[in-house]
């Protein structure tokens, strides 16, 4: 996504880059500034996480916290890139930011043996990676690259505390209501999305269905995916997870479908949305008797904690 976009500044002659971002395209935007030369701004939520907030600095960039969330940080970059004429990978080189998303779907057609899924669920911030998603297995399909066609039904996840995609797919809108984000998955707290008429336009057209959790169901998605697949997710992963559990429950999937769960952030960056909810260490002395008292401690037989 960023690769594509900052390729496309480069070709236009820019040399400062900038993004308005919940955390990840921030990480991505100040890293290929750092390799490409490019001067980087780089604006945030004031209460972002410090992972997201460290794995940017790292880079070098320029990180302006501003005081406000998501929405009120994407219309001052509006401002500023009109008053600076930088290049806003999110804003003026929105389009070929958004379509290099479309690798995702390139690589899920690649990793299925050159077929499209049956179901793909996807995480909703600004709503551009589902429907980009959408589009490249579309134009593998177009190409001859998958066997079978593109059938493929997509599911928009969000966390009720920021829905307004969800929300208007399960209400039958036809425009979503700009909400005020509330919620730990702050990775995709965008409560006026740039594209969420794709987004619900790409779900309704596919054929899929969308739906939002709460945030102890967040947390619930994060430990489920890490305790049955050993990967421990950022927030939004959480969401998706939960979300997916929740439409299994609806029917929407059989038995013998293909299902592509979108996991698109590492949890090591929204280590306080888990802080105090994944369980408990045991303390015990160096010594086999201190360690053997613990081993027949009822939450230790039960592997709890461990």
């Amino acid at each position: 996504m960023v690769a594509c976009a900052l390729t496309k500044a480069r070709e236009f002659g820019y040399d400062t880059v900038a993004c308005a971002s919940t955390g990840n395209l921030a990480n991505s935007v100040a890293a290929h500034s750092a390799e490409g030369g490019f001067r980087a701004y780089i604006f945030i939520p004031h209460d972002l996480e410090q992972g997201k907030v460290l794995g940017t600095l790292l880079y070098g960039a320029n990180v302006l916290s501003v005081n406000g969330n998501y929405d009120e940080v994407n219309r001052l970059c509006a401002e500023a890139g009109d008053k600076y004429g930088w290049a806003f990978v999110n804003i003026n080189l929105r389009p070929f930011y958004g379509d290099g998303s479309k690798s995702f779907g390139y690589e899920i057609a690649e990793q299925l043996g050159w077929k499209a899924p049956d179901h793909v669920i996807v995480p909703c911030a600004g709503g551009s990676l589902i429907s980009k998603i959408y589009k490249g297995l579309n134009e593998f399909d177009r190409l001859g690259l998958i066997d079978g066609g593109v059938s493929t039904k997509m599911y928009a996840a969000q966390a009720k505390g920021c829905s307004p995609i969800t929300t208007a797919i399960k209400t039958n809108a036809e425009v979503f209501r700009p909400q005020k984000p509330n919620t730990i998955a702050k990775s995709i707290a965008i409560g006026n999305p740039a594209d969420g008429y794709m987004a619900m336009d790409t779900v309704r057209k596919s054929g899929g269905w969308a739906d939002d959790v709460t945030e102890e169901e967040i947390i619930d998605g994060i430990r489920l995916l890490g305790r049955t697949e050993g990967i421990f997710t950022e927030t939004a992963g959480g969401v998706t997870v939960s979300v997916a559990k929740k439409l299994a429950a609806q029917g929407r999937f059989k038995p013998d479908e293909i299902v592509v769960i979108a996991i698109t952030g590492n949890g090591l960056k929204t280590q306080e949305a888990v802080v105090g909810k994944l369980g408990e260490t045991f303390g015990i002395q160096p010594n086999l008797a201190s360690l053997e008292a613990a081993l027949n401690t009822e939450k230790l037989l039960a592997g709890v904690g461990v």
